[in-house]
């Protein structure tokens, strides 16, 4: 398997990975192909890497810049993420996410906020804190992980708007 920056012909393969993967996730909201979408188009992907097996994409994640209210700057969400179903279980979500924090980190990004499985999560290095809050969902589910070694922020997370529409 190979983990690669997209290409823009990989774009029609990334919106069918992540379609397939959230047709059946509890917590999907449907769009999550669109918002990734609107990010390319709005600039707004920091990092988008893809997951390649025998040619063909099997697996996407996205990382877009996120604003913080006592304006710390350098900090981006990670998400969506998404594998086919029946590539899933196999350790690609984690190879993504792994790469993808450390292209992260050699970008010099200060850190990275997701909403996601406190239990899967976890295992990178997130964690839900009273530093950084997002509005609406159960605090446990919002998570941070510093990417550089005294890197702190304080105040409410706001994605970008593609998030919303």
């Amino acid at each position: 398997m190979d983990i690669r920056t997209e290409t823009p012909s990989d774009h029609d393969a990334i919106a069918r990975v992540i379609e397939i993967a959230f047709a059946r996730a509890a917590h999907a909201s449907g769009t999550e192909a669109a918002i990734v979408e609107r990010l390319r188009a709005r600039g707004q992907l920091t990092l988008s890497l893809v997951a390649e097996e025998a040619g063909q994409v099997v697996g996407h994640v996205a990382f877009s810049p996120v604003t913080i209210s006592d304006g710390t700057a350098g900090w981006c969400g990670l998400g969506p993420v998404a594998v086919l179903p029946d590539f899933q279980g196999s350790g690609i979500g984690r190879q993504l996410i792994e790469h993808g924090l450390d292209a992260l980190r050699a970008l010099g990004a200060n850190g990275c906020v997701l909403l996601g499985d406190p239990a899967y999560y976890g295992r990178f290095g997130f964690s839900s804190g009273p530093e950084l809050v997002y509005p609406g969902p159960p605090a446990e589910y919002f998570q941070s992980l510093a990417l550089k070694a005294g890197s702190r922020a304080q105040g409410v997370v706001a994605y970008d708007e593609a998030f919303e529409a």
